[in-house]
C-alpha cells in the first residue's frame, strides 16, 4: 500500500471568534487549496464584522510549546504568518523557525483590523524589521502597513516601488504591496522579487474591482494561498498569481452573502 503525504501547512496568528480572518480564514484556504492545516494560536479575539471587542494575548512561552510540538512532530512545508501583537512573541516565532530552519515563510504582518482597531503594539515594528522579515520568503503587507513599516506615507506607483526596494533590502526575498486599500476600479498588487542574481524582478498583478462589503479576512486569505502553492512547488511569482485568482473568485462568490452587519467574509469554499 502506497503511503500519502499532505502538504503540511502551518498558520501562526491570532483567532478571529467571527471566522472571517485569522486562523479560522488560514485553515479554511489551506482545506480549499487541498493542504493540511495546522495552527500555532498567538492570541484570542472577541470578534466579529463590526469589531474588535477584545484581545488576549497567548504567552509567549506557550506559542514556543505549541511551534515545538507541531514542528517536532508532524513537520511543515510552509508557515504562514500573521498576527504576532508584541516584540516578544515576534522574537521567539522568529528564533523557532530559525532553529528548525524553516525555509518557506510567508509574513503578513498585521497590524490592523478591517474594523479599524489596532492589533499590533508599537514595539513590535522594529522587532518585526530585525527577527521576521530577514528569513521570510515573502512579506504582504497593504499599503498602510508598508508605510508604517518604511516610515514613510505611499501615495503613488512610485511610492509603492520605491517601498518594495526598501523593504527589499531589509532581508526578505521577495514583497508583495497589495493595493486594495486604493479607490482605482481595479484591485493592483506590486511583487518585488529578488532574483539568485541578486536582481530585482517586478511584476504587477490586477483584477477588477468587486464591489462588495464582504472583504474581511481577504489579506489573511491571499498570504495563507500563497503559502499553500510555494508548499507545492510553485516559485514565488506563481504562487502570487495563484493566489490572487483564488481570492478574486473567493471574494466574487462572497459578495452573494449577507453575513453579519458589518465586514462579511470571503467564500473560500467557492468551488465546493
Amino acid at each position: 500500500m502506497t503511503t500519502k503525504k499532505y502538504y503540511r501547512l502551518l498558520t501562526i496568528a491570532g483567532s478571529d471568534s467571527g471566522g472571517g480572518a485569522g486562523i479560522q480564514a488560514d485553515l479554511k484556504t489551506f482545506s480549499a487549496l487541498g493542504c493540511f492545516g495546522m495552527s500555532v494560536i498567538t492570541a484570542l479575539t472577541a470578534q466579529n464584522t463590526v469589531s474588535v471587542l477584545g484581545i488576549y494575548e497567548v504567552p509567549s512561552n506557550f506559542i514556543k510549546k505549541q511551534l515545538d510540538a507541531v514542528i517536532s512532530d508532524i513537520g511543515v512545508d510552509a508557515v504562514k504568518i500573521g498576527m504576532l501583537f508584541n516584540s516578544e512573541v515576534i522574537k521567539t516565532v522568529a528564533e523557532r523557525l530559525h532553529y528548525y530552519e524553516i525555509e518557506k515563510i510567508v509574513l503578513d504582518p498585521v497590524m490592523v483590523a478591517k474594523s479599524g482597531d489596532k492589533l499590533l503594539k508599537d514595539d513590535a515594528i522594529d522587532a518585526m524589521l530585525e527577527e521576521l522579515i530577514p528569513i521570510s520568503t515573502i512579506i504582504t503587507p497593504n499599503i498602510p502597513e508598508a508605510s508604517v513599516l518604511i516610515n514613510k506615507q505611499i501615495n503613488s506607483k512610485f511610492d509603492i516601488e520605491n517601498a518594495g526596494m526598501i523593504l527589499l533590502s531589509s532581508g526578505t526575498k521577495s514583497v508583495l504591496i497589495k493595493g486594495g486599500h486604493t479607490s482605482d476600479v481595479t484591485s493592483s498588487d506590486y511583487l518585488f522579487v529578488k532574483n539568485k542574481d541578486g536582481k530585482i524582478e517586478n511584476y504587477l498583478f490586477e483584477e477588477k474591482r468587486i464591489e462588495t462589503k464582504n472583504t474581511h479576512g481577504t489579506g489573511c486569505t491571499l498570504s495563507s494561498a500563497i503559502a499553500a502553492y510555494l508548499a507545492k512547488g510553485f516559485s514565488i511569482k506563481e504562487s502570487v498569481e495563484l493566489s490572487k485568482k483564488y481570492l478574486t473568485d473567493a471574494i466574487r462568490s462572497g459578495a452573494e452573502y449577507k453575513l453579519g452587519n458589518g465586514y462579511g467574509s470571503v467564500n473560500h469554499f467557492f468551488s465546493n
